[in-house]
């Protein structure tokens, strides 16, 4: 049979797989909307006047006063009060590519876009500013952790933790160059100054990251440990960091860098991954990008790695490390299952994109992966999200009549200071950690862990598996759920 027949076949019955569509159809842009101000609730330190979650309020506002610096700012990761740096420059480097890659469908969105990079890129800056030091957590997790209460009265310990040349962290440094060098590109047409701030930045960071060589987990295992403990090892974060910038300085030395390290860094390991730890996938698609344009012959590679990682995730391809649930949902090991979800599908419509401009499919045996193909998985992907699934229950809280009320997130179960003033101490925000009740303040466009393999799903805070959102789940969904917006019937 033709391959392009077995494609079409392919996605005929990919279509008539799942019945779970409410039929209407679902208002993208109104999700894109929700998935940009749930960055609002997240941030830490001073809000500013036009802050639109107005159950928030400051918090952490002497971050950084132990060491010195002024560490204010940035986002807390997820429903904890804790400033993990690694996960932040990943989500402020997937919120830049999306904004990057779908700049025209975002709309009057993109003025709140730009503002959640900033406000992880203003603080990125901060913990960059000292020659030698890059500061890569604030707050003791261990502390943090131990306590249930909104970060307005956050009262657990704020250490700082840093890397330099004795204590490497490669993988996080790699990671915040890829991010600033990103946003870069972001801002080269709306503030030149701040962009060539944060391109210089990268440039430092990324050399500071490539001499002093290291996984920060080794140097600060008993800090960040096992909550952001890189298991990959540090090598993707610095093709990752060399891959953006490249893109965003054009600067041969960056290509020469990654031509040269392609195999010293193992680009081809663990082709189907992609997320805080692991970025392998990613800089397959994003280096591919200039092969399918005809513009890099010498990294073609990275675009048969590409090709491999798209044929690895199809439905109906065999793959231990990827499982379909009965829904149609991606599932793989590991916590926090939304985040491969969101992750994994913006690389497919990414990689559809590129595709379409090169006229180019992926043959996956017997198969053949059209861009429209990679594109209705995606889509199918992001309409589970918001509800075409078993549980007829949207993952993002406040879209559809149906989502999650008992979130796994502090701020968001314990009363806010607008109707309760009085603080609220350590242990005294357990009861409503353990309350039945929906939390009372709507974290407006989390989307959580989301359902297990059964499609099941525990609305309860107990299962923060299942029930805790976090910043790099939303960071892709803003791209797909821009496309999908200016793409909707």
């Amino acid at each position: 049979m033709a391959p392009k027949y077995t494609s079409i076949i392919f996605l005929f019955i990919l279509f008539n797989s799942f019945s779970y569509s409410f039929g209407g159809g679902h208002d993208y842009h109104d999700a894109l909307r929700k998935s940009i101000l749930f960055y609002e609730g997240q941030r830490s330190g001073k809000l500013p006047p036009d802050q639109r979650i107005k159950w928030r309020r400051d918090s952490a506002l002497h971050d950084g006063a132990s060491a010195g610096v002024d560490l204010t700012g940035g986002y807390y990761d997820a429903g904890d009060n804790v400033k993990f740096v690694f996960p932040m420059a990943f989500t402020t480097t997937l919120l830049s590519w999306s904004i990057i890659d779908f700049k025209r469908n975002i709309g009057n969105e993109l003025g709140n876009a730009v503002k959640a990079v900033k406000w992880g890129t203003d603080f990125l800056l901060k913990a960059t500013a000292r020659d030698g030091v890059i500061y890569v957590q604030v707050g003791d997790a261990f502390s943090d952790h131990s306590c249930w209460e909104r970060p307005e009265d956050m009262d657990t310990l704020r250490t700082v933790y840093k890397i330099d040349a004795n204590n490497p962290g490669s993988d996080v440094a790699g990671e915040i160059a890829a991010a600033l060098a990103a946003a870069s590109i972001v801002f080269r047409s709306l503030d030149s100054s701040y962009s060539n701030l944060l391109l210089d930045r990268a440039v430092k960071v990324f050399d500071f990251a490539n001499r002093h060589r290291g996984a920060y987990s080794s140097s600060l295992h008993s800090a960040v440990c096992p909550f952001y403990c890189d298991f990959n090892g540090y090598q993707d974060e610095l093709l990752w960091g060399a891959a953006w910038l490249h893109k965003a300085t054009r600067r041969r030395q960056y290509r020469e860098y990654i031509v040269k390290n392609e195999v010293i860094l193992r680009a081809g390991d663990t082709i189907n991954e992609f997320g805080w730890d692991n970025k392998h996938a990613g800089i397959n698609v994003l280096i591919s990008k200039e092969v399918l344009m005809g513009k890099a012959p010498d990294l073609k590679s990275f675009q048969v790695n590409a090709d491999a990682f798209i044929c690895s995730i199809l439905p109906g391809i065999s793959h231990p490390q990827v499982q379909y649930s009965p829904g149609g949902l991606i599932v793989k090991p590991g916590v926090c299952n939304m985040q491969h979800v969101t992750s994994l599908s913006f690389l497919l419509l990414t990689y559809s994109n590129y595709l379409s401009h090169a006229n180019h499919v992926v043959p996956c045996g017997s198969m053949t992966a059209t861009p429209a193909l990679l594109k209705h998985i995606a889509k199918r992907q992001v309409d589970y999200i918001l509800g075409d699934n078993p549980q007829r229950m949207s993952y993002m809280v406040g879209y559809g009549r149906h989502y999650p009320q008992r979130i796994h997130h502090r701020g968001s179960s314990v009363p806010s200071v607008a109707t309760h003033s009085a603080r609220i101490g350590c242990k005294e925000g357990s009861r409503y950690f353990f309350s039945p009740n929906p939390n009372p303040n709507r974290l407006i466009g989390a989307v959580v862990g989301g359902p297990n393999l059964t499609d099941s799903f525990p609305d309860a805070r107990s299962y923060f598996q299942e029930s805790e959102p976090t910043t790099y789940v939303n960071a892709p969904l803003v791209g797909l759920l821009a496309y999908f917006a200016a793409h909707s019937n």
